[in-house]
Order: structure tokens, then C-alpha cells, then sequence
């Protein structure tokens, strides 16, 4: 069968754009992942590593204003956020160069020999190398900042690992432009271009996740994109670690205080964080407990006004708008349901945002006659669920539902009575919790946690801020070995000035 083209398509018109590439065969899966492997012995040079992030962050910033045309002509996201996407991006293979430079990610350990111990202690030295070749899927939602030169990307170079990418096709031309970037800067920093390879195609995508010289991947995608890959991933003849960002409710709780202090700012607050991106983002608000009564009302009044007029926008392609338009629509016609401000179609290419209301007995009887799926599913786009309690034990009955996510959030006030309680019942659902903000919005720091129980996530690693590189390392202990034959970072007197225990 010939190969299959890539086109690039204009989401503001449906049209196709330009052929970017073809489909990649398995017997070009195979090559591209050979030639990354290739490259393993000279990535291991961590100064080399270093300036291989900088120079890519240098050279994407020199090409950002065809950086972010390509992008915007693929994505429909706007030159504003795609500019400070970009900045995200750069800023982020920045950081990890800081990671290499700095070394402590290598978590160097030494015990020195001790025969007075029980059991007698020998001399051991415990570092952590690269696992080898990542796979990595480009996400929709963020053409540059999860995606080709992304954070599942620069940290897996930081740690040591050439990376085959798997291009959105959302964004064909836009991943072959920044792929070209980092190959670029791979040369420049001395290093061969084949530690970054860019291929296209959904059975590219099963291929390479089962090639064994793939050692690890990062997905960022749907649930069920993301579970077959991960499925796949653990049936392979030797398994491999599969970190996968799938899908995420963000469940916030107003209490009832917080509604009678602040309900408008909270009802204002709410729809922005929803609409951001045309609620794209991972990490949007979409399931909310508010309470019933009229402080509620008034928050639900207030959210009305400001998703009311939020302008009709375009979302990242046919396919997502049509089952965003689709799910929402049969979701509203559900008896109970009930939609102070319409989510649908404004156009031919676009959507109107909006939001839908029902009351938590409502859930729970759903529950009980097994049912209530639909009611507690994840709406990509602009849209939120607003669930009305009508007291504090239905709050715990309603998160008792919900899967894990990235976020869950707490709108409280000052000296809430249940803030501790609440807080407690959160945790457990989430990699991240807020108090009194709002999700969207992911800093990039050494404290960040971007994951969070299933579905949001497939491991409890975080795929923002500086420990993403600890997905695509392991841990190696050398006993007694002579100091001639351990590697420079473990020898005594430390000659490399590494952050040791």
C-alpha cells in the first residue's frame, strides 16, 4: 500500500493547507529509532546535553515568528498564546540545561565500607543513567510546549535520552519546523542531529511504542489513545514505563461560605479558567460543587454573565468540535439537566461556550441505577458542569465518584469551618491542590507536580517542572568496585564537584 500522506489542515476553514510529510512505515520506524540509538554514547556528555537545550532554546527563539505563524495557521490558538507559549518552551529547555549543569538529578549516594554493621556494609555507590530511547507523542492542546520541543522532550535529553517523536496531526508543519530546530542545535552543541528524529502516522505511533530499542515514552493525549499505547507498552515482550497524561475532571469545591463572601469573583473567575483556550487546557476547571441556595445562586448568576459573554472561538479541529458539540448537546437533554448558558456551534468552524447545572441527588440516584457516567466525563472545550449540593455529606457522596485528576481545587473563606475536612477529602484525588485559584496556568519549578491518579495520569511522576527527568532514568549501585573502573561521578574527592549523600 503507498504511503500515506500528512496534511496540513486550517481549523478555521476545514481545508487542507499543504502536504507536510507521509505516514512513516515500520521499516522507517525501525530506521529512526536505530539512528537515535546510535546516538546514545555521545549524548552522554552532559556538557554536551547542556548546550544542546540552550542552543535549541536560542535558535527557537530566533525563529519565533515562523514558529508561531505555523502554529497559529494549524492551531487557531492566536499569536498571544501562542507567543507566551513559546517563551513557556524555551524557558523550559532552559531549566532543564540549569538540571544537567547542576547534577543532583543523577541522586548520587555513597556508603563507605563499614564491617562493625549488621549485616557487614561494603562499599557502595548508587547513581542513576539514562534508560535510553524515549518515545515521544506530541499533544494537541500545546503545539510547542507538550509537543515536539516540548517538556517530555527536553527532559528526556537532559536526562541522556535520544527522543523519537511521534507528530501531532493537528500540527504536522509546525512539528516538522521545530524537529528541524532541534536537529540544528544538536549540531551546533556537537552532537549528532539523530538524538532528536521526528516521524508521522497513527500506526507509526503503535510501531514505535513497540520497537525494542525503545526504552520509555510520553504521552499526552485522550484516554483512549493513551490507554492503548499503554496497553501495548505493557504487553511487549519485555514491558516498558509508559508515562501517559490521558484525561482530568479538575473537580473544584465552593463552600457555602465562600459563596456568601465572594460569589461573584468566584462566578467570574470560574468562566475565564474554563474558556481559556476555548477550555483546551488539561488542566480546566470542568466539574464544579457549588452549593445550593442563594449565595449558590448568586454565584451561578455571576457565571452566567461572564460565560455569556465570552466570544464564539475556534476549537483545534473537526473532530474535537463535533464531539464536544455532540456530548454536550445529549448531556443537556438528560432529564434534570438544565443549561443557564448553552454550550453549541456559533458557525461553521465555531463554538459557543457555556456551561450545564444539576443537583448532586441527582448524581447519586444516577449512580445508584449505574448510569452516571456521562455526568461525570471530561468535555473537551468550553464547557463546566456545575454540581448543586445541598449539604456537606453530599459533597463526600459526590467526590466518592470521581476519578483521579491533576488538579482539584478549594474555594474557600477566611476561617472556613470546613476547609480542613475539605482539604483532606481533595488530596486523594489529585497530583495538585489549590486553595482559592484557579488551575489553568502550569508554573514551571522544581516544586511542580503535573500528574495525579488514574486517568489523569499512568505514574505518579510529574511531566512539568525539573523532576520530569527522573521519568527516564534508573538507579545503578556499583559494590566494591576499584576506583580506576567507576565512572568519574562516583570516584573519591569528587572530581567532577557533583552534589553527593
Amino acid at each position: 500500500m503507498a504511503a500515506q500522506p500528512v496534511w496540513s489542515v486550517d481549523p478555521r476553514t476545514g481545508k487542507p493547507r499543504e502536504q507536510v510529510a507521509v505516514e512513516a512505515t515500520a521499516e522507517e520506524i525501525d530506521r529512526a529509532v536505530r539512528a537515535a540509538a546510535a546516538t546514545r554514547e555521545a549524548l552522554a556528555d552532559r556538557t554536551a546535553r547542556a548546550a544542546l537545550l540552550r542552543t535549541a532554546a536560542d535558535l527557537l527563539d530566533e525563529a519565533g515568528p515562523h514558529v508561531i505563524e505555523a502554529a497559529d495557521a494549524e492551531t487557531a490558538l492566536g499569536p498571544v498564546r501562542l507567543t507566551g507559549e513559546l517563551a513557556r518552551t524555551t524557558a523550559q529547555l532552559r531549566s532543564f540545561a540549569d538540571v544537567v549543569d547542576e547534577g543532583s538529578f543523577l541522586d548520587i549516594r555513597i556508603d563507605l565500607p563499614d564491617p562493625a554493621t549488621t549485616p557487614p556494609r561494603p562499599d557502595l555507590r548508587r547513581w542513576k543513567i539514562p534508560l535510553g530511547v524515549v518515545a515521544v507523542y506530541a499533544a494537541s492542546n500545546f503545539p510547542l510546549a507538550f509537543s515536539v520541543p516540548g517538556g517530555d522532550t527536553a527532559s528526556a535529553l537532559a536526562a541522556g535520552c535520544p527522543v523519537v517523536i511521534k507528530a501531532h496531526p493537528d500540527h504536522p508543519a509546525t512539528s516538522e519546523l521545530c524537529a528541524s530546530v532541534l536537529r540544528r542545535a544538536a549540531v551546533k552543541a556537537g552532537l549528532p542531529e539523530d538524538v532528536v528524529v521526528l516521524v508521522h502516522g497513527f500506526d507509526a505511533g503503535v510501531e514505535l511504542v513497540r520497537h525494542p530499542l525503545v526504552a520509555a515514552a510520553g504521552f499526552t493525549g485522550s484516554v483512549q489513545g493513551g490507554r492503548a499505547l499503554f496497553d501495548a507498552a505493557a504487553a511487549r515482550p519485555v514491558p516498558i514505563p509508559f508515562h501517559g497524561e490521558l484525561g482530568s475532571l479538575n473537580p473544584v469545591v465552593i463552600t457555602e461560605a465562600a459563596a456568601e463572601e465572594r460569589a461573584e469573583e468566584i462566578g467570574a473567575g470560574l468562566a475565564g479558567s474554563v474558556t481559556m483556550g476555548q477550555g483546551q487546557f488539561c488542566t480546566k476547571p470542568g466539574f464544579v460543587l457549588a452549593p445550593a441556595g442563594e449565595a449558590g445562586d448568586r454565584f451561578v448568576a455571576s457565571l452566567t454573565e461572564a460565560i455569556g459573554a465570552v466570544e464564539p472561538g475556534v476549537m483545534l479541529d473537526r473532530r474535537m468540535r463535533g464531539n464536544f458539540l455532540t456530548g454536550t448537546y445529549e448531556l443537556a437533554e438528560s432529564e434534570g439537566v438544565t443549561a443557564p448558558v448553552q454550550p453549541g456551534p456559533a458557525g461553521p468552524s465555531t463554538v459557543r461556550a457555556g456551561f450545564l447545572t444539576f443537583d448532586a441527588e441527582l448524581l447519586l440516584e444516577r449512580h445508584g441505577k449505574g448510569y452516571h457516567g456521562a455526568f461525570v466525563s471530561e468535555y473537551f472545550g468550553p464547557v463546566t458542569l456545575v454540581v448543586r449540593y445541598a449539604s456537606r455529606d453530599e459533597i463526600t457522596a459526590v467526590l466518592a465518584l470521581l476519578p483521579g485528576n491533576l488538579t482539584a481545587t478549594l474555594q474557600m473563606a477566611d476561617e472556613d469551618p470546613e476547609a480542613v475536612s475539605l482539604l483532606a477529602e481533595l488530596t486523594p484525588l489529585a497530583g495538585r491542590v489549590l486553595v482559592n485559584g484557579w488551575p489553568t496556568g502550569v508554573a514551571v519549578a522544581g516544586a511542580q507536580h503535573h500528574g495525579g491518579p488514574y486517568p489523569a495520569t499512568t505514574s505518579t511522576f510529574t511531566s512539568v517542572g525539573a523532576t520530569a527527568i527522573e521519568r527516564w532514568l534508573r538507579p545503578v549501585t556499583y559494590q566494591s568496585t576499584p576506583q580506576h573502573l567507576l565512572p568519574p561521578e562516583l570516584r573519591d574527592g569528587n572530581p567532577l564537584g557533583l552534589p553527593r549523600r
